[in-house]
């Protein structure tokens, strides 16, 4: 599935950890946002990873489903990488 992750983390220290977890997940699209395909496994693991290791008192995620028909749909304008963009290579 096609996730959005949105986050807004205090510390810098954090943030650039949560950050590097990210890229492993998906394309950094933003400044605080990533677009990822994950699958079940993958979900749990960013919803652990983020219980585990922010303060989610004070750091916010969001994460948005987003299917394929309705991310075709999307506008995008002004430079950046998206998922369609992108040429696959299974190694």
């Amino acid at each position: 599935m096609l996730c959005v992750v949105v986050y807004d983390i205090v510390e810098n220290r954090t943030r650039t950890r949560f950050h590097n977890f990210l890229k492993e997940l998906g394309i950094h699209a933003q400044l605080s946002v990533f677009e990822c395909r994950l699958d079940g496994e993958e979900l749990t693991r960013l919803r652990r990873y983020c219980r585990d290791n922010l303060d989610l008192a004070e750091d916010a995620v969001r994460i948005y489903r987003v299917c394929e028909r309705c991310y075709a749909k999307a506008v995008i304008q002004g430079q950046g990488v998206s998922f369609p963009n992108l040429e696959w290579a299974v190694v």
